[in-house]
């Protein structure tokens, strides 16, 4: 993607502070554009008929007219983020093919992801940064872990999924299970970002690996592993894509 495209952005919320955290997040993507923000749902029905909006910030619950509702009344949508402080619509969300599901309060990580998900997929490609220490299935296709005093190797293929238990992880694999003390977040930075999917604070599972699954669970190998609200409009949207 060229330096100079930007995509035109459009925050719907009722709320000054929140648009004011999207706002900050904005300002500090050079891809991104504020082109206006709206207090209410009839404000930005208005403006997405007179300007050209790539991507749209939308909250959910707003008088007058929902979020949601605004959604089913466009035509021709653009690129639609949600972000609201309620996880039990997304969904809702989903079955509205909406790009993410932001839960209150975002994180700039978390508001990172979304907007490169947004973006058209040729540049999102380019764009979209690697994690740090991410391993591919190509090189290598292990990892080894401490536990019980020694390195045990682990093929990364073989992984069904991890458990938090606090301070230590717990990894599921199809010979066995692997103790050590590592952190989720340290352990999910370590592994293919393609091939592993977060589906709760204390679940990461194989994507792979998933039998079968529902709007709030997954299932592996006859365990059902809880799909967290937080995640789940991200989940279903990863689970979905060949459908859509």
């Amino acid at each position: 993607m060229e330096n100079n495209v930007k995509y035109n952005c459009l925050i719907v919320d009722d709320e000054p502070p929140a648009r004011e955290v999207l706002k900050r997040y904005i300002a500090q993507l050079p891809m991104l554009h504020l082109a206006g923000e709206c207090s209410n749902a009839l404000q930005a029905a208005a403006m997405l008929k007179s300007e050209h909006i790539d991507i749209l910030f939308l909250d959910i619950q707003m008088p007058q007219l929902s979020g949601l509702e605004l959604i089913g009344a466009l035509i021709n949508p653009p690129k639609i983020i949600l972000t609201t402080a309620f996880g039990q619509y997304a969904v809702k969300a989903f079955e509205l093919e909406v790009t993410d599901y932001l839960l209150k309060p975002v994180s700039f990580e978390r508001f990172l992801k979304a907007a490169m998900k947004a973006l058209p997929d040729q540049d999102s490609a380019q764009q979209a940064p690697v994690k740090k220490g991410a391993a591919d299935f190509s090189s290598p296709a292990f990892l080894y872990f401490r536990a019980d005093r020694k390195m045990i190797k682990v093929q990364l293929d073989e992984i069904q999924y991890v458990e938090s238990l606090k301070d230590y992880v717990k990894i599921h694999t199809t010979r066995g299970t692997v103790i050590t003390k590592l952190t989720m977040a340290s352990l999910e930075a370590m592994l293919p970002v393609a091939a592993f999917l977060r589906v709760h604070r204390s679940y990461l599972v194989a994507s792979d690996k998933i039998d079968s699954y529902t709007p709030d669970e997954v299932y592996i190998s006859a365990r059902e592993i809880p799909i967290g609200a937080k995640y789940q409009m991200q989940v279903l949207a990863a689970l979905n894509c060949v459908n859509r």
